[in-house]
């Protein structure tokens, strides 16, 4: 890792591959292209080390549901490049920054993330918070991995209701978090729940929960795709006066704009079960049926929320659709458009930004016919033998003599050529 710059009092690093490393990451590139999935293991047995192996791997363990073997691959990965940190690079203060549009720098962002979600599954929700901060602190202005459209879901399963309020509170006004779905929402949430709590006098009770019926019927006007797939999800039917009605039926979930569906689905598909509780959903009834009265009413922020959806949600930006492939949440991936579905998506790099600052540039390589005919070869065995349950992962055939091998502890980085980032 280098130290770039240092500019009001913020530190800018990246890390770098040394010579050895760059031939590592060419063969790397070169497996993946072969199609043939026991090449990227072969590999990945003759340098322990190679994050973007680990990576590929760790996504074929999570599919074959060896959850333990996933997160052991991604903790080396980190491992590997805790060795490289510089001296000056911080975890806890804020002010160190790394670039997402440099190749070499965004493994780190992909494995912190993917060990923030392992956390938040094993039940460790404010620890997997703590990541996400981490990661948001790492890049916060472009924000490639949209740590914003978790953020708030982490501080609801952790409890940090205030600092959820605090967060919206002090970034609202120049990143406008109340065009979220899910902070338009959460915050929402975090209020009635502060209302529940029994160390709260009555007065200050009653005021967050008038402020948390206000919040929630606005998002509701706001986001009105959001209620029935909600409902569906929490498996509840909703009452005839509610489907019946213009506002939420059917017809204005068809009419959706697909940037604002891809969020909507995001959100709902990640926190529905925070809503299934019976005390919000009742307080959620309460809230559509005020909704539907100011709605009936010809309420004017009923018309201008309108006329926000028509003209902010044409398309979303590439790392939301990063975001959602990431976050493999079925009901968002199934509305991401088709220039990303169309596209081959790779585990180690999903999306890559399109203004890509390379430090070094792959060497040509010669291609003969039958380096063609073997390639074409590894496609059909791998369509015949592999399937596929997810786009951004590789499965790898014999994957369990390697998870054998790679559970033994690893020598240290330094022993093997290529085995390390440089420092």
């Amino acid at each position: 890792m280098t130290l770039l710059e240092t500019k009001d009092g913020i530190q800018y690093f990246t890390f770098e591959h040394s010579r050895d490393y760059q031939h590592v990451q060419f063969k790397f590139l070169d497996a993946v292209e072969s199609m043939d999935p026991n090449n990227i293991v072969a590999l990945l047995q003759l340098n322990p080390y190679h994050i973007d192996s680990l990576l590929q791997l760790s996504d074929v363990c999570r599919i074959q549901e060896d959850q333990e073997m996933a997160r052991d691959l991604i903790e080396r990965a980190l491992f590997s490049f805790e060795c490289a940190f510089h001296p000056l690079f911080s975890l806890t203060s804020g002010s160190s920054r790394l670039d997402y549009l440099r190749p070499e720098n965004r493994a780190f962002f992909l494995a912190l993330y993917k060990h923030m979600m392992f956390l938040e599954k094993r039940g460790c929700p404010r620890t997997a918070l703590e990541y996400c901060k981490f990661i948001l602190s790492l890049d916060p202005d472009s924000d490639p991995l949209c740590m914003l459209l978790v953020i708030d879901f982490l501080a609801l399963r952790s409890r940090e209701y205030k600092y959820l309020l605090q967060i919206y509170q002090e970034w609202e006004e120049h990143r406008n978090l109340s065009q979220l779905p899910n902070f338009a929402f959460s915050t929402a949430l975090c209020h009635f729940h502060l209302s529940q709590q029994e160390d709260v006098d009555a007065d200050e009770r009653a005021k967050l929960r008038e402020e948390a019926n206000q919040i929630l019927q606005n998002a509701l006007i706001m986001f009105p795709g959001v209620l029935m797939p909600l409902l569906d999800l929490c498996t509840v039917q909703a009452d005839t006066a509610v489907t019946s009605h213009s506002f939420f039926g059917i017809k204005n979930q068809i009419g959706q704009l697909p940037a604002l569906a891809e969020l909507t689905a995001l959100y709902v598909g990640r926190t529905y079960n925070l809503w299934r509780e019976a005390p919000v959903m009742l307080w959620l009834e309460e809230s559509v049926k005020e909704v539907l009265r100011r709605v009936d009413a010809k309420d004017p922020l009923v018309e201008d929320c309108q006329n926000k959806r028509k003209q902010r949600y044409q398309s979303a930006p590439r790392n939301i659709h990063r975001h959602v492939l990431l976050s493999e949440i079925k009901e968002a991936t199934s509305s991401l458009p088709l220039e990303v579905t169309t596209q081959p998506v790779m585990g180690f790099d999903p999306l890559p930004p399109l203004d890509s600052v390379a430090s070094y540039a792959r060497p040509e390589r010669f291609i003969t016919f039958m380096s063609v005919c073997q390639h074409f070869e590894n496609v059909i065995l791998f369509d015949q033998k592999i399937c596929l349950h997810s786009q951004n992962a590789f499965a790898v055939n014999g994957i369990s003599k390697f998870i054998s091998w790679v559970a033994q502890p690893p020598p240290p980085p330094s022993s093997f050529p290529g085995g390390g980032v440089r420092l």
